[in-house]
């Protein structure tokens, strides 16, 4: 338990710990990465980074946890009730993630240029990693194989929405980094409490995926 407490911990304190930092003006590492992209948002990259926003954003989660909440009554109308409920875990876990974009109104820090809400944590960021985070959890107990595959996916579509948002000037680097903190800090106790951490294996020794079927 230690192994999944004391991390998702640490990240948390990192996560409030920059935030405080940043609401307190702007550090450097933001004001260079800002004014490096400049005013690309104007330009051809920040139309592709409009475009690649409108899927890696807040739509996202609300789509993942319909497909969630869907898979689960299939299960549980087929009798595969281990399934339906690691399923309504994996959804509890999905909101209770994309909830911490609600520290938002707690450091009221201003974006880059003007546009609407608060800046950090950047919520589509925050977004994306909830779904990242989730479909890792639910590939470890159901697809462990593609595990692997499944963190490379994952981290490259956390990595794009980040970089979107801080190409088009809607929120500094350190948002985007704070986004990654906090959910990953939140899904690891989340996912402890709601005993999806560690991930078990069936009593004879093979992945809980290959007992737990649709």
């Amino acid at each position: 338990m230690t192994r999944i407490v004391a991390p998702g911990i640490v990240l948390l304190v990192a996560f409030l710990a920059l935030g405080y930092w940043v609401s307190h003006g702007v550090p450097g590492i933001d004001a260079t990465v800002a004014g490096a992209t400049g005013d690309q948002w104007a330009g051809t990259p920040g139309r592709i980074a409009t475009v690649l926003g409108a899927v890696l954003g807040p739509d996202l989660p609300i789509v993942a946890l319909g497909a969630l909440l869907v898979w689960a009554m299939v299960a549980w109308r087929r009798r595969h009730t281990d399934l339906a409920g690691l399923l309504v875990r994996a959804s509890a876990l999905l909101v209770l993630c994309r909830l911490t974009s609600l520290f938002k109104g707690v450091y009221a820090r201003a974006r880059p240029r003007d546009y609407p809400d608060w800046s950090f944590p950047s919520g589509h960021v925050v977004s994306v990693t909830s779904v990242a985070f989730t479909a890792i959890v639910l590939c470890a107990w159901l697809a462990r194989p593609a595990l692997r595959r499944c963190v490379v996916v994952s981290i490259a579509a956390v990595t794009l929405a980040a970089a979107c948002r801080v190409v088009l000037a809607v929120h500094w680097l350190t948002d985007v980094l704070g986004g990654v903190l906090v959910v990953a800090g939140t899904g690891l106790l989340a996912a402890r409490v709601l005993t999806m951490l560690p991930v078990r294996d069936g009593s004879n020794g093979s992945p809980i995926g290959s007992r737990v079927t649709t």
